[in-house]
């Protein structure tokens, strides 16, 4: 129940003036341009000179990092659940979930923030990880369903495709523009060690709890106070 619900004689919430959503919109477009082309480190401060407004106006927007990340990278996200979705349509599990790593991974490398967004948790951005979380359902459901054709290895574990995730960002932001399709060999090496027969025994998965503390790492993701524009 919203406070608006208990009482209903309050006031609605008022939408923002013009100017303000404006700013708002400005700050957004920037972010997306500063993340994709220097990752979730950029500092808040680098998104607001590249949006032309002050750090005040900045945090008076998005007073945490999680809250810009939120805002800028929902679309990114739901367009990857979106992939996850298409993977459980096709006739061909293991064709589905091959297309679905290929199509995640590409999702990172188009975009350095993104590749980071993927490897990295935030409990106070909702909307991302609702997003985030639908599509998780939908990849234990196209792990199954490959497993059940006999071509995905039987030891294969959901946390897995977090860490090719984790293993494409690196590549990707390692090589970036001096060799910009690294990534598809490394992808492709992955994807083939998942199918059967497996060559070999595996080491043990991490486990999930350890996974997730890995992802709630600090720093580009913080709550952060205002920083100088000078």
């Amino acid at each position: 129940m919203t406070p608006a619900d208990q009482h209903p004689d309050a006031p609605a919430a008022q939408p923002l003036r013009s100017d303000a959503e404006r700013n708002r919109e400005r700050i957004i477009a920037a972010a997306r341009t500063v993340f994709a082309r220097d990752g979730l480190n950029a500092s808040m401060a680098s998104v607001a000179r590249e949006a032309g407004v002050g750090i005040a106006t900045m945090f008076r927007r998005f007073p945490t990092k999680a809250e810009l990340v939120d805002a800028v990278f929902i679309d990114r996200m739901t367009a990857y659940a979106d992939a996850v979705t298409t993977a459980l349509d096709d006739p061909d599990p293991w064709h589905g979930f091959v297309g679905y790593v290929e199509t995640a991974c590409a999702m990172q490398a188009a975009d350095y923030g993104f590749a980071d967004v993927l490897t990295t948790t935030f409990p106070a951005a909702k909307a991302l990880e609702h997003r985030r979380n639908e599509a998780y359902e939908g990849m234990l459901e196209l792990i199954g369903r490959a497993k059940a054709t006999g071509r995905l290895r039987a030891d294969f574990d959901p946390s897995d495709l977090v860490l090719v995730h984790m293993a494409n960002a690196g590549v990707v932001n390692a090589t970036g523009g001096a060799a910009p399709e690294a990534w598809r060999r490394v992808v492709a090496l992955l994807i083939q060690s998942f199918e059967t027969p497996a060559r070999g025994r595996l080491p043990a998965s991490p486990e999930h709890e350890a996974l997730y503390k890995a992802m709630l790492r600090p720093g580009p993701t913080g709550a952060a106070a205002p920083e100088s524009d000078g």
